[in-house]
């Protein structure tokens, strides 16, 4: 059994379900190589699940992946054209190993210095390190405008999104 405590975060000003998200570019990370690619192309192809998660190797990360993966959510026809991709502050070198690891079949966006997470209003402050953060976990599905459709933040450390919530935001879409 893991050994941790639960802890209520500070209410966040996040991105919300009507606003149109902020447009990003930052490496995008496969299995095999990485490219610098934006939120809007990968909209302007239809919609998207941004996935923000904990760096890579914390148990949140894996426990959120893992369960994308067997829900294969954004590779069954029901989800149409659907794209699901993270982002943590690990690097690439970090991602292709977990993408590796979970045998995932999606994309993570790379952003060390967190700035993508501070526009969207969901940084989560590290305990402990002073200027350290990351993203608190966070998912929103995005229409090919960037609207957001649906928006779930964290409010608690560690917070998981309702799965089945989710899945039933992507139908609806």
């Amino acid at each position: 059994m893991v050994d941790f405590e639960v802890v209520s975060l500070p209410d966040a000003d996040h991105v919300a379900e009507g606003d149109t998200a902020p447009d990003f570019t930052r490496p995008l990370v496969t299995d095999e190589y990485w490219e610098d690619v934006s939120l809007s192309e990968l909209t302007d192809e239809g919609p998207v699940l941004l996935v923000f998660h904990p760096m890579d190797g914390a148990f949140p990360a894996t426990y959120v992946w893992n369960e994308i993966r067997d829900r294969n959510w954004g590779t069954t026809t029901e989800d149409g054209d659907l794209t699901v991709v993270g982002l943590s502050i690990s690097d690439p070198y970090s991602h292709k190993r977990l993408i590796e690891e979970r045998g995932m079949d999606y994309r993570l966006f790379s952003d060390p210095q967190n700035g993508v997470a501070e526009e969207y209003g969901v940084v989560h402050d590290l305990d402990g390190m002073a200027g350290v953060s990351e993203p608190r976990p966070a998912v929103f599905l995005l229409d090919e405008d960037r609207t957001v459709e649906y928006a779930w933040v964290a409010a608690e450390w560690p917070d998981f999104p309702d799965y089945d919530e989710v899945e039933a935001a992507i139908a609806e879409r």
